[in-house]
């Protein structure tokens, strides 16, 4: 079977992501890397670029939940925001075309240039891929996208809380979904958490018998992201079966990501400054596809007229980016209205945390 090319732009799965990240803003417009593969080698070149976004996207979601293991007395609230800043480590600036799957008709142009940029990676990358049909004929070459050369993943949070009786906390991440139009499409997130103070609960007393406060918590965010894409059929090319869908207007990018925390809190309030620890387990999944009809380039008549097949649902990741556990350490300050936050995370990518707040009581 001949190898089908795609005219897919690779990197139009990634822009509106990083369009709610400060320090990266994409349109379709600035899109000028073409990345070019069938289906399969398209997904796996996907996972391996975007690594660092999955893995630093997830940090964040399951980041900045907690800064003190005190909940907060009955119907106190508070009302905050923050952003992680989750830090890729170096060997997550590249990967090596050679260890991810790809089929023997897509490879490096140069077989001894095999290492690439990923998005946190070098914005100075000059991979050269080439692409052959099933007689090992050379049809294509082109270069694969660069970094941003930033090895940081931003991820911002909004965050309200409120205390329930006998040392229960309720917190909630919510924003509504967001259009920015059709070059950057939608965002939405929502989220909820539970903070359970040990010794309110198991004593039924607010007053304390401890010098330290001890909590346990979990919290569960889902951000949700759709674009729509515009990939019309070759002007160059004929269908290769007249039977074929020609309805293109359904394409769009669908994604989820979704990350659940738990831990354990110990803080001691030394007058209006509270430092805290916490050891938890964190998890973190992604859910991407890139839905509709797109039109592959797959054949060449003997006249050299290309032909295009039609696929659909080309791209779908579906994969656990974030399993295991982290520490925390970090503080919590109290101005009267006014709180400060800070926190620095050990994990599999570690990260730190800040933010403001504005609250009504202890």
């Amino acid at each position: 079977m001949q190898y089908m090319k795609s005219h897919l732009q690779f990197r139009l799965v990634i822009l509106g992501f990083l369009l709610v990240l400060p320090g990266f803003v994409y349109s379709q417009s600035d899109v000028s890397a073409l990345f070019k593969s069938s289906p399969a080698d398209a997904t796996k070149l996907a996972q391996a670029y975007l690594k660092p976004f999955f893995k630093g996207l997830g940090t964040g979601l399951n980041s900045g939940w907690n800064n003190s293991a005190h909940s907060k007395n009955l119907l106190r609230f508070d009302l905050r925001f923050g952003i992680t800043g989750a830090v890729v480590p170096q060997p997550d600036e590249t990967f090596d075309l050679s260890q991810i799957g790809l089929s023997t008709n897509l490879r490096p142009t140069n077989p001894a240039q095999t290492m690439s940029s990923t998005l946190s990676g070098s914005k100075d990358n000059n991979t050269q891929m080439t692409v052959y049909d099933s007689n090992n004929q050379a049809l294509e070459t082109f270069t694969l996208p660069g970094g941003t050369g930033l090895g940081l993943i931003p991820t911002p949070q909004l965050q309200g809380a409120i205390g329930l009786s006998r040392g229960i906390e309720l917190s909630v991440r919510a924003m509504p979904t967001v259009k920015f139009g059709s070059d950057f499409g939608s965002i939405g997130m929502f989220g909820g958490g539970i903070k359970v103070e040990l010794i309110p609960l198991i004593s039924g007393m607010t007053d304390k018998i401890l010098p330290l406060d001890i909590a346990l918590a979990a919290g569960y965010t889902r951000f949700t992201y759709d674009l729509p894409l515009n990939v019309p059929a070759p002007a160059t090319a004929l269908p290769a079966s007249p039977n074929q869908a020609n309805n293109f207007t359904n394409q769009r990018v669908e994604a989820n990501f979704s990350g659940i925390n738990t831990e354990f809190i110990v803080s001691k309030r030394i007058l209006v400054f509270t430092p805290f620890i916490s050891l938890g387990y964190n998890a973190a999944k992604t859910n991407l596809g890139m839905k509709g009809n797109y039109p592959i380039i797959n054949g060449v008549t003997p006249s050299g007229q290309r032909t295009y097949s039609v696929f659909t649902d080309p791209i779908n990741i579906q994969q656990t980016d974030i399993n295991g556990f982290r520490t925390n350490i970090g503080f919590q300050l109290n101005l009267a209205f006014l709180r400060i936050y800070g926190s620095y995370s050990m994990a599999e990518y570690n990260s730190f945390n800040g933010g403001i707040g504005f609250g009504l009581g202890k």
